[in-house]
């Protein structure tokens, strides 16, 4: 996060500096294809992993913890969440670690502004998220998804944790 701070404070312009630090965030040697444009927010950098020609606009936020996955010519939109880690969703269990799985985004993807793409999921080959999507579920190749719902997934435990164990 040292590092994301360091690059979002460069000038716009200074493309040599802001190289230099995307490859000391992503723990190596990036594409030159590679475009992100500040600011960018990341909390380990070394699970993320691009293609060629990939382009992130900006205000975008990376929780690789479990492992990003970029392919060939994919398209991130400004204030995209792309979250792969987590908390249980039992209360009783909540507060005890973090969950997390991989999100993988295929070639030719565009994932419109401000979705958010959650732990898991895998974005297919030539797909589009529309603005404002949550991502909960894989995306086959070749489709269009769009729009916020809720959906009832499970009921949780009503069992209650021991309030000094948080």
């Amino acid at each position: 996060m040292g590092l994301t701070s360091r690059l979002n404070a460069l000038p716009f312009d200074d493309l040599e500096a802001r190289r230099t630090v995307l490859t000391e965030i992503f723990g190596g040697p990036v594409p030159d294809s590679l475009s992100i444009l500040p600011p960018f927010h990341c909390d380990y950098g070394l699970g993320a992993s691009f293609g060629e020609r990939v382009f992130i606009n900006q205000g975008c936020f990376f929780l690789d913890y479990g492992g990003i996955t970029v392919g060939d010519r994919v398209m991130i939109g400004p204030r995209v969440t792309l979250s792969t880690a987590g908390h249980p969703v039992e209360l009783a269990e909540r507060y005890d670690f973090i969950t997390h799985a991989p999100i993988v985004i295929e070639d030719d993807v565009w994932i419109g502004a401000a979705a958010t793409v959650a732990p898991g999921v895998t974005i297919g080959r030539g797909s589009v998220v529309g603005a404002g999507a949550v991502v909960a579920k894989d995306v086959p190749p070749f489709t269009v998804v769009t729009a916020t719902s809720i959906v009832e997934r499970k009921r949780l435990s009503t069992d209650q944790p021991n309030s000094a164990n948080r």
